[in-house]
């Protein structure tokens, strides 16, 4: 085990780097697609509602290695044949957020579905009743409390998108398990390698685990 440590342990580290980089920037789009698939599923317009539905079931009902297939090879290959000599390609980096974020997204739209129906509506009526658009009552006056519960939510959310981060080593991207693979590969000692790689794992999703109690602990207590 020191031998991988010693020999591997800078590549292990910069992996670990990358899974944490694609993980937080798909987080940080799956925000803004849930933010908008969430609003739609509770808006009083049935069509908004079936689109926002669709999105969520269809995304959540696709296994991540076939969306990652199908971003990766799949979207590059329609607009090719398409548009001739048009080469488009996605980088792994670039089909892996795109592929974390859709499903990251799904997942997102429902928490704050359920964040903004946990508000009472009274909140809505009243802001209305002020002369308020929906847009400004969604704004200023649901949507910061909705927030509030939806917190720990969406750092639970942040440790299974990094966990799914693995799933992508399908496609090349230079995350911590494909790293583990080449590693192994070299230094033949696979025991050793992937107890390091799931100490690595679980370090970080302990830390990030207790972050989010210590937040829904600081928010009960504020209520």
């Amino acid at each position: 085990m020191l031998y991988i440590i010693s020999n591997y342990g800078s590549m292990l580290l910069a992996a670990l780097g990358q899974t944490l980089v694609m993980a937080l920037c798909s987080l940080v789009f799956a925000c803004f697609i849930g933010l908008l698939f969430g609003i739609l599923s509770v808006l009083k317009n049935k069509v908004c509602n079936l689109i926002s539905r669709i999105f969520v079931d269809v995304i959540r009902g696709v296994p991540m290695i076939v969306l990652a297939f199908f971003v990766f090879f799949g979207v590059p290959a329609v607009i090719n044949s398409t548009i001739p000599d048009a080469g488009f390609t996605l980088t792994a980096l670039q089909a892996g957020i795109i592929c974390l974020s859709l499903n990251c997204g799904a997942y997102m739209a429902e928490i704050i579905r359920a964040g903004i129906q946990s508000v009472d509506i009274g909140q809505m009526e009243a802001c209305r009743s002020l002369g308020m658009t929906y847009g400004q009552a969604m704004r200023k006056v649901v949507l910061p409390q909705a927030i509030k519960t939806m917190i720990p939510s969406i750092i639970n959310q942040f440790i299974i998108t990094l966990k799914d981060t693995s799933i992508l080593s399908v496609i090349g991207f230079p995350e911590l398990v494909n790293t583990g693979k080449n590693v192994v590969a070299n230094a033949m000692k696979s025991f050793e390698t992937w107890a390091i790689v799931g100490v690595m794992y679980l370090v970080v999703i302990t830390i990030l685990s207790y972050i989010a109690k210590f937040i829904e602990r600081r928010m009960n207590r504020g209520r």
